[in-house]
């Protein structure tokens, strides 16, 4: 009898498993199933450029299936409930699957009901996200027929997925504003609870001075007790309030909510995961990779990508019974969109801050920590490579799924 690996979420992580392990494991040896609850693959990094007219979202989803590999089977269904002590995955209305491996690829999700007054009346009125499609879609339409006001964008706490979109967003905020000829109309603050402009100092000191640049207010150590609607104020547990006429929030991102039900995380429900190996800290047959994680990573695409390629090798040697390789180091890059047709590109992982240099070669040709229109066109690039290699769990070419060391300037 075959042996059953069963993965939960056909997002970005989920299915770069599906097609790496569907070549690596013997089919007759073993079955592997996917389990997602939509049919449709949304290009997470496109919501981003929604909003402003620059993709349509024919350009950001497709169907799940068209990059499920042959020889797996997708099954569309809700999660119930993990069951790890009997090896078990409930589904909603659906069957209970019985696994030998669980890959554990639920992502997270934006919890507005977390924050005090998010979800009023004004939600996706003069409120919006633009993390979800449904928020994207609303603020497009808001700033269609925006002439001027406060805009504030805001990250109410982290982490979050793609850390720096919020970012990205109020760059190219900048720039759309200046093209329809009314950013003399418009005052843009930027609000987060860090203390600067990112998580890491040597990248926050670089984008605090592009955000200076370009007239955006930073407000930092900003923890929203609540968001008064009614006044059109964000207000902070220390008694600061920031007005707006449009606020574009970042609301608190969660793990799963059949993460919750499993009792399997923490108090966002992310699941304590080896930082080095993916493997669950409380069971041995359980790995977990991408957004679900409680791992001091960026959650982005990149890091799903490098995570993937050694869990695929810990996934084979834990078939086989042999030491997983602590081999994940956080590695994570990311193209930043800076307006302007421009972009950045940071490189970094747990030990190693955002430097200067050439990526992915010492020659480039794109540059790290330096605004140039070679990376924009690398971040426009990103998404015909998103649904052609990377989803399919092809190499690509030069970069390493470990961080170089930075060369000492």
């Amino acid at each position: 009898m075959s042996r059953q690996l069963l993965i939960l979420g056909g997002g970005t992580a989920g299915t770069i498993m599906a097609n790496s392990l569907r070549r690596r494991l013997p089919a007759q040896e073993w079955d592997i199933t996917l389990v997602d609850r939509s049919d449709k693959h949304l290009y997470q990094p496109g919501l981003l450029f929604l909003p402003f007219g620059q993709y349509e979202e024919r350009d950001i989803i497709r169907s799940t299936r068209d990059f499920i590999p042959q020889g797996v089977e997708f099954i569309q269904a809700e999660v119930e409930q993990m069951v790890p002590e009997d090896h078990e995955v409930k589904l909603k209305d659906g069957p209970i699957l019985h696994y030998d491996l669980l890959i554990v690829a639920t992502g997270c999700r934006t919890a507005p009901e977390e924050t005090a007054g998010m979800l009023g009346p004004k939600w996706h009125v003069n409120v919006h996200d633009f993390y979800t499609l449904d928020g994207a879609r609303a603020l497009r339409g808001f700033l269609q027929n925006f002439e001027g006001g406060r805009v504030v964008v805001h990250i109410n706490e982290m982490p979050i997925k793609c850390p720096v979109a919020p970012l990205e967003f109020t760059f190219l905020a900048d720039t759309f504003f200046r093209e329809r000829g009314i950013r003399d109309k418009v005052t843009l603050t930027y609000v987060t609870p860090l203390s600067g402009a990112f998580t890491k100092p040597k990248a926050s000191k670089k984008l605090g001075h592009l955000l200076g640049d370009k007239g955006v207010d930073l407000v930092t150590d900003f923890v929203a007790e609540k968001i008064d609607q009614e006044n059109n104020k964000l207000v902070c547990f220390d008694g600061r309030e920031v007005p707006y006429d449009l606020l574009v929030t970042i609301p608190t991102n969660m793990g799963d909510e059949a993460v919750r039900r499993s009792a399997l995380g923490d108090d966002l429900d992310f699941i304590a995961t080896n930082k080095h190996t993916l493997q669950s800290i409380e069971y041995k047959d359980v790995f977990v990779i991408g957004d679900a994680t409680n791992l001091p990573a960026s959650k982005a695409g990149s890091v799903a990508h490098f995570e993937s390629e050694t869990l695929a090798d810990n996934i084979l040697r834990h078939i086989a019974g042999e030491p997983l390789k602590e081999e994940f180091d956080g590695h994570s890059n990311c193209f930043i969109e800076s307006g302007n047709g421009k972009a950045l590109l940071i490189d970094f992982n747990y030990e190693y801050e955002p430097h200067e240099g050439g990526f992915p070669f010492a020659f480039g040709p794109m540059r790290l920590l330096e605004e140039s229109r070679v990376n924009h066109w690398g971040k426009l690039a990103f998404r015909h490579i998103y649904w052609n290699v990377l989803l399919r769990a092809w190499p690509l070419p030069g970069i390493s799924r470990q961080k170089k060391k930075p060369v000492e300037s």
